[in-house]
């Protein structure tokens, strides 16, 4: 362990994070977001490598840094553990840090297939003092909640279709998503979004799915994927890669309108988030102010641990994606339709 400054000073009602790992989703997005709360702050940080903890600390401004995981897991000043760590790390070492009497925060997908994560389920269950939630951040963007709002509301009539699409361009072979066995390629990265925004925005689960995967040579990974799920009355398509161009984007076809959302997933910095209603191919733009949806994720959080309340995406919801997933991979596999 390494303590960086003098005497460390905390306020008692702000949750103490530990980052465990100094992976670039927590160096470049979570943990900035959680020092820009009034809830939380961040007080320690952890890797492999001491040399590594030390410097990723020193640049953020993290007091304390440890070269082992399991230190972090057992130190006294902190609260809740906040685990970015690749795919295959993310339930065993969020079911160590529950041991540890720790809160989780757990990157998405917070299992590799449904077995995984049900081993998470079972171990959160012996802790129920204790709050574990997947890393959605996405929903706790306002525009998510003002288009579930505009369509329970009737705006665009019955909901018929909903179309969803995540990609980027990414070939490094160093790079996790771009290694098998680990929970690499795109449907667990980033398809996982698009089959969780369809679940969300229509509060029901698929009763069936159908896909098509394209592997990469080189990697041994899923590099495109579309899948088309069965919701009974409505059908939500999506795609996703890691070698396009990047691009987001969902849209839901109603009988009496449609919703467009530009930006689903992943905001521009500094930018408005807007929602755009038609009806007889005339917009109706929904503007949303500037905010961060990675601080606004860590405050719902806090605030669930502080008054010991539901979290706001429970790991049931977790599993239920995952289901969907599996159900994706599968039909992939036998090409055709598969139960989930």
């Amino acid at each position: 362990m390494f303590y960086f400054g003098g005497q460390m000073q905390t306020t008692n009602n702000k949750l103490r994070w530990g980052i465990l790992s100094t992976a670039n989703i927590a160096r470049e997005k979570v943990i900035p977001a959680i020092q820009a709360s009034a809830h939380n702050e961040v007080v320690a940080i952890c890797s492999r490598s001491q040399s590594a903890a030390e410097q990723a600390a020193a640049q953020l401004n993290i007091p304390f840094a440890f070269g082992d995981y399991e230190q972090l897991l057992n130190a006294d000043q902190v609260d809740i553990i906040y685990n970015p760590l690749p795919n295959h790390l993310h339930v065993p070492w969020s079911i160590r840090a529950l041991e540890a009497g720790k809160h989780v925060l757990c990157e998405k997908p917070i299992g590799l297939d449904v077995a995984d994560t049900q081993k998470l389920l079972d171990a959160a269950a012996q802790f129920p003092q204790l709050k574990v939630m997947e890393a959605f951040m996405y929903r706790f963007h306002p525009q998510w909640a003002l288009a579930r709002q505009l369509i329970e509301e009737g705006r665009i009539g019955k909901v018929h279709g909903i179309e969803a699409m995540f990609t980027y361009y990414n070939r490094d072979p160093a790079n996790v998503r771009n290694m098998p066995g680990i929970g690499g390629g795109g449907l667990l990265d980033i398809g996982c979004y698009c089959i969780s925004a369809s679940r969300y925005l229509l509060a029901k689960e698929p009763v069936a799915v159908t896909g098509k995967l394209v592997m990469d040579d080189q990697f041994g990974v899923d590099i495109h994927a579309q899948g088309l799920l069965d919701f009974g009355d409505v059908r939500a398509s999506f795609y996703c890669s890691t070698q396009s161009e990047p691009s987001q984007r969902v849209y839901v076809s109603g009988e009496k309108g449609s919703l467009l959302i530009d930006f689903p997933f992943y905001q521009p910095d500094d930018c408005p988030a807007q929602v755009t209603l038609f009806k007889d191919r005339v917009p109706e733009v929904f503007t949303l102010p500037v905010c961060n949806h990675y601080t606004l994720q860590a405050d719902a959080l806090a605030q669930s641990i502080r008054e010991d309340t539901p979290v706001p995406t429970p790991l049931s919801d977790a599993l239920a994606n995952m289901k969907v997933i599996d159900a994706v991979f599968a039909s992939g596999s036998a090409g055709r339709w598969v139960e989930v």
